[in-house]
């Protein structure tokens, strides 16, 4: 078996495809509504309407495809490509990501530890992010289910001024968990 030339396993180019048509691309369409700025908005043939952006130095892109007949508006395509990107960037940025911190305890937690759990819950609800409280339920300590669900109870209770009970406590395995959402702050 010969070697390519050009080393050991080199990949080839792959083309980039865009996601909107442009000028010459825009095929098998018999006419366009046109839209942009310094043109005159309405339905005219591929061809008028290609000749429209080239007197301006401009490209014809393909905005709606789906619609009848599609949308094209005249712009610089680079400007129109870096304005998107940018849109997409805002939009990524604006969306806000639910983080989840888990507080564990055991069916024998201590005064001392559970009002020091419960003053990280405090803190991590403040701050806007979601708790999951859970008792883990070790051996033969399974017995002891109604102490974790009165412990999580108490816990609610401790919570109910900054968050709110998504749940009642649920047995899942050898865990029996609560989760709790931070209050909106009042307006």
């Amino acid at each position: 078996m010969a070697l390519r030339p050009g080393g050991f396993n080199r990949r080839l180019p792959q083309k980039k495809e865009e996601p909107y048509r442009i000028n010459q691309l825009i095929k098998g369409v018999p006419e366009v509504r046109l839209v942009g700025e310094n043109v005159e908005q309405g339905v005219y043939e591929i061809s008028k309407a290609l000749a429209i952006a080239q007197a301006q130095t401009l490209d014809l892109v393909e905005i709606s495809p789906n619609a009848a007949p599609p949308v094209c508006r005249v712009v610089d395509y680079s400007k129109f490509k870096y304005e998107q990107k940018k849109k997409q960037k805002e939009l990524k940025a604006k969306q806000s990501k639910v983080v989840v911190k888990e507080i564990r305890f055991g069916p024998n937690t201590d005064e001392h530890d559970f009002n020091f759990k419960l003053k990280h819950a405090i803190g991590f609800l403040k701050e806007g992010s979601k708790v999951k409280a859970y008792v883990h339920f070790v051996g033969r300590s399974i017995v002891f289910k109604d102490r974790g669900e009165l412990l999580l109870l108490n816990f609610a209770k401790g919570l109910e001024d900054v968050g709110k009970l998504d749940e009642l406590p649920r047995l899942e395995g050898k865990r029996m968990s609560v989760m709790f959402s931070p209050k909106a702050p009042k307006k």
